[in-house]
């Protein structure tokens, strides 16, 4: 069973630093060039400039983006920009957000978590992972020697019993708090105290952990530590735990959002030309025209409410059309060189549908350049408005839920990439973690 252990984390010392919302940053996979700028700009000592350090024209084996993270990171504890914890701690991690008019409080705790290689323990993945992205933080890792960013776990309780343990300790306590670039709040709150931390490790102790988030990092821990092994380190090494954040699976702050599609690089066609090529796997129906009408479409697809429904917009024609797969398209997805490898749940997920069965299958376009992702509906338009010749179709997908993550998990499934969002991301810098031995 998965087994944690609390950490000496690194934190920013605030007496030097200042706000800790000037220092934090998102993950790296969300940084684009200009957000890398902003937060450059925003102050010295920000978290960018470890988890993602600027790529320069002069970058040799002997200076690069990861030995400047790596000088930067000692230079910051040599000058008491970050200090080590004292004692082992677990961190209580709040998000507090708002979403489709609701606001949200997403409850979990940070901690080391036990690095079993999938399939050997009682750790899940849930989406595939690309090659680059785990090459380039193993190389993060392996200079830097620490765990930049935590990973984002899942666990069931129900009766919410490790929360209810970590809330009382917490009840009173002032906590940090940073506000991001998305006026997202997140609060956190150090607990030391060896009872609760003992209680808790006894009640997440007995329970599985999937990944919602940070499939790279966590494949990166297990690829470091199989490195180390290597070079026969002992069993109390730090490499054998990374760095989590585990939230339960009912908690009432989790959101998931939906990834949306646009593709570029596909043939040009009318919606009818793509009804006559989804054929009877689907029923289709019009619904209306112009990138606008994605706000409609999108409110019938989510009352709908159901993974088998999708919507799709034809650049050609200015046209949305939504789609439900029939009986005769599940049974086609089932058929060998389509997804006949995959369990009937995997089958029935729209992200699934949509690749399997309509991209690569019914469209003919299985190498097909990569597609643009977005979450939101607004995102869509504004993309189809300002580019309308680079996406000839746009698509919209409902997203998987917390308990298709369960269930595909235990099957030992992997999602298609960019099946879930968790909505807000982790931020990063306000806890790192050491792995030097």
């Amino acid at each position: 069973m998965p087994n944690i252990q609390p950490i000496n984390g690194i934190r920013f010392n605030l007496a030097q630093v200042g706000a800790l919302s000037d220092v934090i940053a998102p993950p790296y996979d969300v940084i684009g060039p200009e957000l890398q700028e902003e937060l450059y700009a925003k102050h010295p000592n920000n978290a960018v400039r470890l988890i993602l350090n600027k790529t320069l024209p002069t970058d040799d084996e002997q200076d690069n983006r990861y030995t400047r993270a790596r000088k930067i990171m000692k230079k910051w504890l040599d000058e008491g920009v970050l200090f080590t914890e004292a004692d082992p701690a677990i961190y209580v991690y709040y998000q507090v957000f708002e979403y489709a008019g609701k606001t949200y409080t997403r409850k979990g705790f940070m901690a080391g978590l036990e690095v079993q290689p999938f399939g050997e323990g009682c750790v899940f993945p849930h989406e595939q992972t690309h090659a680059a992205a785990k090459a380039d933080r193993l190389m993060l890792t392996t200079v830097t020697k620490a765990q930049l960013s935590q990973i984002f776990g899942l666990y069931p309780d129900a009766e919410c019993e490790v929360l209810n343990v970590l809330e009382k300790s917490i009840e009173g306590k002032t906590p940090l708090e940073a506000i991001d670039h998305l006026g997202v709040t997140h609060r956190m709150w150090v607990v030391t105290d060896p009872a609760v931390i003992a209680s808790v490790q006894d009640k997440i102790g007995k329970k599985p952990v999937f990944i919602a988030d940070g499939h790279h990092r966590y494949e990166t821990a297990c690829n470091y530590l199989a490195q180390l092994r290597q070079q026969g380190i002992t069993k109390d090494h730090p490499a054998h735990y990374v760095l989590t954040m585990f939230v339960a699976m009912e908690d009432d702050g989790l959101a998931v959002l939906p990834t949306h599609r646009l593709f570029p690089g596909v043939p040009e066609m009318t919606s009818d030309e793509l009804i006559a090529k989804l054929g009877d796997n689907f029923t289709c129906k019009k619904v209306g025209n112009g990138p606008d009408f994605a706000n409609t479409a999108w409110e019938d697809i989510e009352t709908l409410d159901d993974q088998k429904n999708l919507a799709f917009y034809t650049t050609k024609d200015d046209t949305w059309t939504i789609v439900t797969l029939t009986e005769t398209g599940f049974a086609k997805m089932a058929e060998e060189g389509v997804a006949a490898d995959h369990t009937e749940d995997w089958r029935n997920l729209g992200v699934s549908i949509l690749h399997k069965l309509v991209m690569d299958t019914l469209l003919e376009q299985p190498n097909a350049p990569k597609p643009t992702y977005v979450h939101l509906v607004t995102e869509v338009i504004d993309l189809l408005k300002a580019e309308p010749e680079k996406y000839p179709l746009a698509a919209l997908v409902m997203p998987a839920t917390v308990e298709d993550i369960k269930t595909l998990c235990l099957e030992g499934e992997r999602m298609p990439q960019k099946s879930t969002y968790f909505y807000p991301k982790l931020l990063s810098g306000l806890v790192f973690r050491s792995v030097e031995g």
